[in-house]
């Protein structure tokens, strides 16, 4: 057999064993990153679904938690691993849409480095605000504020936290003297919210509304466009009289990527594993807990929420003036 014939044997070889390669996928455990600490939401949801994913799989899915610089280290360990879809990871909109504009030199490109497998959930934030605060509504919060400067202040889990630029978007939007106080996570800032330390803040649901129901926190108003399923009593940002707030970056998401090129038949059926985990009835109920929205997707459609998202939200940092080394 001449050169070319061969090589061209070996193309079509080669082409005819990726179908059969992701058939057989998976064949040994996978390995999930997870880029935050343990204990978390990302890291709870991360386990009910990985839970779940090795069942439909029939092989272990192994966890690791590795947290650090922001999550950037987790994200860059997933997108340095072997292509091969056995090392998948969490993406959140802080990961891939915030990060490449708040740090100055990210070891990897959020939107060529991955390759996206499937939106899992999204979620809103819910501002809340000290009850001694004598406001009602988002538009109260603004006129105090005005009538008040320097007085009022909101927290947030740190510097370009998805909680401290949902603030800065408030303060952008309405023109109003909010000072901004960063805190080492939102747990420390909530409590100072009800310390009465901070004015208010942006918190994920599950951790605000068990204090807004006990009385220490009132709640203003959530992030997405809409009015949360899991707090139809409370009013979107929008419906408060903040025009614009949903252009800045609303929809809060976290996902499944792996490193990018992954054979597309492998990809496939990490797309179809993981939704199918997602959507069982099980993972449906324990993530409805935790306060998250089912938002399944095909890699393409995810890919595009990525670009779409970072371009948003680019402009919400560059706003903030946020920035780290």
């Amino acid at each position: 057999m001449t050169a070319l014939p061969r090589f061209l044997a070996i193309l079509a070889a080669a082409a005819m064993s990726l179908p059969a390669l992701a058939q057989n996928f998976p064949t040994k455990p996978l390995h999930w990153v997870v880029p935050f600490a343990p204990g978390g939401p990302t890291d709870a949801f991360s386990r009910v679904v990985a839970q779940k994913l090795a069942e439909v799989i029939g092989q272990p899915v192994v966890i690791e938690n590795m947290p650090g610089a922001g999550a950037s280290l987790g994200m860059d360990k997933v997108s340095k691993s072997a292509p091969d879809g056995y090392t998948i990871g969490l993406a959140t909109t802080g990961t891939h849409a915030i990060n490449p504009h708040l740090y100055k030199k990210l070891p990897h490109d959020t939107t060529k480095d991955f390759t996206p497998l499937t939106l899992g959930v999204r979620y809103a934030n819910v501002l809340v605000v000290n009850p001694a605060v004598p406001v009602n509504s988002v538009a109260e919060l603004v006129a105090y504020a005005k009538a008040n400067p320097g007085k009022v202040t909101f927290g947030s889990a740190g510097n370009g936290a998805s909680n401290h630029l949902s603030g800065e978007v408030l303060r952008f939007l309405t023109n109003s003297p909010m000072k901004h106080v960063p805190y080492r996570g939102s747990a420390p800032a909530l409590n100072d919210v009800i310390a009465g330390n901070i004015t208010f803040m942006f918190d994920v649901l599950v951790t605000a509304l068990p204090q807004v129901q006990a009385g220490r926190v009132k709640a203003l108003a959530v992030t997405s466009d809409q009015r949360s399923p899991f707090a139809p009593q409370i009013p979107s940002m929008v419906e408060a009289g903040v025009k614009g707030f949903n252009e800045a970056g609303s929809d809060l998401w976290f996902g499944i990527v792996g490193p990018a090129g992954i054979p597309k038949p492998i990809v496939a059926k990490l797309n179809q594993k993981l939704i199918e985990a997602l959507r069982h009835p099980d993972t449906r109920q324990r993530l409805s807990a935790q306060g998250f929205e089912l938002l399944t997707s095909s890699p393409e459609e995810f890919a595009k929420v990525i670009v779409k998202d970072r371009q948003n939200w680019g402009k919400i940092v560059k706003l903030s003036g946020a920035s780290i080394d």
